[in-house]
C-alpha cells in the first residue's frame, strides 16, 4: 500500500507488511535529473531498511534502481582500473612498465595514481645493452624507494629490486634445500666472493672444492686465471637479511649431488660384479673408490691377500683400478667393495707354490694357549703347534714367540681342502725334516689335526 503525505514538497512511499501494518524506513534525499526541487523520497521494506536506488522525475522505482544500478558498476570499474587495492609503500617490489625512456632515467607505470620515476644511478647494474634496448611498453621489477617524490611521482630503484628479489629466491632456495649456481667475483685469505641472484655471498675456504679450489691461491693473493666469473653450485648455509650476510657452501652442494648419485648407482650395481673406479680418499680403515659420482669402500682387509699396515702401501689417491662389488646396502646407501678379489686365492695355488718340508719365512700374528699363528708368503696363514715351537716343554707359546717376530719355519702339513696349514719352528734348524707320520706317532696319532679341527 503506497499512501502521500500532505507536505507538498515531500513525498513518502510506505510499503505495507503482510498485516497490513505499514512500517516506515529511512528517507533518502535523490537528485532528481529533471529538476532541481526533486521530491525527497522514503521507501520503507518489509524486512530490510536499506536505501532505495534514486529516481529521476517521471521515473518509475524500477527504472530508477536499474540506472542506478549502471552507474555504480561503471564506477566500480573506473575504480578498480585506476585506483590501487592499497597505499604504495617503501620497500614495496612491484611490476611496471617502461612508459619513457631519458637521459636521466625512466618513467614507468605502476598502475597506482601516478608514474613511477627510475633515476639513472638506480639501474647500474643492468648492463649497457639492456638499458639500450629497453623500449616503451617493457617490463620493468622496481623497489619503491619513495612512495611519493616532490613532483608526485614515486621514486624507484632497479638495483635494489634485483637485490630484494635475489634475497626472496635465496630464502625460497635455502628453505627448500635446493642447489644454487652462482659466479665467482672475488677472493680473499678466509675464501671466494661469489654472486647469485644479485646477492654477493662468501665461501669460506674450507667450503671451496673442485675447480676452484685448485685456482684459489692463499695468502691474500690474487687468484689464478679463470678464477673469476667461475660459475659454481653451492648450498646456502646461512642468510642473514638485515646483516647483509650470505654464506654459501661448494662442499654441502657436491655431497648433496654425490647422495643423489648413490642413490641411483645403489638401484644399478649387483654383487659380484667388476667396476672401473678411481681412488678418491684413503683412511686407516681403507679405501674409497669413486665409481662415478658416487664412493665405495675397499677395507683394508679387502685390500690384498696379504696382511696391509696402511692401505698407502697398496694404492694412492687418484689411482684407477678395477674393483669388485662385494656388497651392496641399498637401504643404508652403503656399497662395499674388494681389490683383492680380483686376484687368485692363494688357497688355490697353495700346493703349486709349497711343499711339505719347505722352510720359508713366516711372520707370528697371533698367541693362542695351543700354539702360535703365523703368515707366510701369499697371505697364507698357518698354525705353530706349542710342540712345535721348541724342543724343550713350554707352558705357553709367549715363553719363546712373540706376535710380530719373524721366524724361518718348516711347512709340516698342507690341507688345501681344509686351508689348513701346518708349521714348525723347532724343525727349522734342522738337517732333515722330520716326517710327519713320525711326528704324529710321537704326539700319539692326529694330535696336530684335531687341533686344527678344534679351531675350524
Amino acid at each position: 500500500m503506497i499512501s502521500s503525505t500532505d507536505t507538498p514538497t515531500d513525498q513518502q512511499i510506505t510499503v505495507a507488511s503482510s498485516d497490513d501494518q505499514p512500517s516506515t524506513g529511512s528517507v533518502d534525499t535523490v537528485e532528481a535529473a529533471a529538476s532541481e526541487a526533486a521530491p525527497s523520497v522514503e521507501i520503507t521494506h518489509q524486512e530490510t531498511a536499506s536505501a532505495a536506488p534514486e529516481v529521476a522525475a517521471g521515473q518509475s522505482v524500477e527504472e530508477g534502481a536499474e540506472a542506478e544500478g549502471q552507474t555504480v558498476e561503471t564506477m566500480a570499474n573506473l575504480l578498480e582500473e585506476f585506483v590501487p587495492s592499497k597505499a604504495l609503500r617503501r620497500g614495496e617490489i612491484i611490476d611496471g612498465k617502461v612508459m619513457s625512456k631519458g637521459p636521466e632515467g625512466l618513467l614507468v607505470t605502476i598502475g597506482y595514481k601516478s608514474e613511477g620515476f627510475v633515476p639513472g644511478r638506480e639501474m647500474k647494474t643492468l648492463p649497457p645493452e639492456a638499458v639500450e634496448n629497453l623500449s616503451p611498453g617493457d617490463e620493468v621489477i622496481v623497489y619503491v624507494i619513495n612512495p611519493e617524490g616532490q613532483d608526485g611521482s614515486s621514486i624507484l630503484s632497479v638495483d635494489r629490486a634485483r637485490g630484494e628479489q635475489g634475497w626472496r629466491i635465496l630464502e625460497k632456495s635455502m628453505d627448500a634445500g635446493e642447489t644454487v649456481t652462482g659466479r665467482l667475483i672475488g677472493s680473499n685469505r678466509g675464501g671466494a666472493v661469489v654472486e647469485s641472484e644479485g646477492v654477493q655471498g662468501f665461501i669460506p675456504l674450507s667450503q671451496l672444492v673442485g675447480p676452484a679450489r685448485d685456482l684459489y691461491v692463499s695468502g691474500g693473493e690474487p687468484p689464478k686465471e679463470g678464477f673469476i666469473g667461475m660459475e659454481v653450485e653451492f648450498k646456502i648455509i646461512e642468510l642473514n637479511r638485515r646483516r647483509n650476510r650470505a654464506i654459501f657452501s661448494e662442499r654441502a652442494a657436491l655431497q648433496a649431488w654425490k647422495q643423489i648419485q648413490k642413490m641411483r648407482l645403489v638401484q644399478e650395481l649387483s654383487e659380484g660384479e667388476i667396476r672401473r673406479g678411481r681412488v678418491a680418499g684413503i683412511s686407516s680403515f681403507g679405501a674409497f673408490v669413486d665409481l662415478g659420482g658416487a664412493d665405495g669402500l675397499v677395507h683394508i682387509s679387502e685390500l690384498s691377500w696379504e696382511q696391509v699396515n696402511s692401505p698407502e702401501d697398496v694404492v694412492k689417491v687418484g689411482q684407477e683400478l678395477d674393483v669388485f662389488v662385494l656388497k651392496v646396502d641399498r637401504e643404508n646407501l652403503k656399497i662395499a667393495l674388494s681389490l683383492r678379489r680380483l686376484q687368485p686365492e692363494p688357497w688355490d695355488e697353495i700346493e703349486a707354490k709349497f711343499h711339505v718340508g719347505q722352510v720359508v719365512k713366516g711372520k707370528v700374528t697371533k698367541l693362542a694357549n695351543f700354539g702360535a699363528f703365523a703368515r707366510i708368503g701369499g697371505g697364507i696363514e698357518g698354525l705353530i703347534h706349542i710342540s712345535e715351537l721348541s724342543a724343550q716343554v713350554i707352558k705357553h707359546p709367549r715363553d719363546v714367540v712373540s706376535e710380530g717376530d719373524e721366524f724361518d719355519l718348516r711347512i709340516i702339513r698342507i690341507e688345501p681342502e681344509r686351508r689348513r696349514l701346518g708349521l714348525s719352528l723347532k724343525q727349522a734348524a734342522a738337517p732333515d725334516p722330520i716326517s710327519l707320520e713320525v711326528s704324529d706317532s710321537r704326539r700319539g696319532g692326529n694330535e696336530f689335526a684335531d687341533i686344527f679341527r678344534d679351531q675350524g
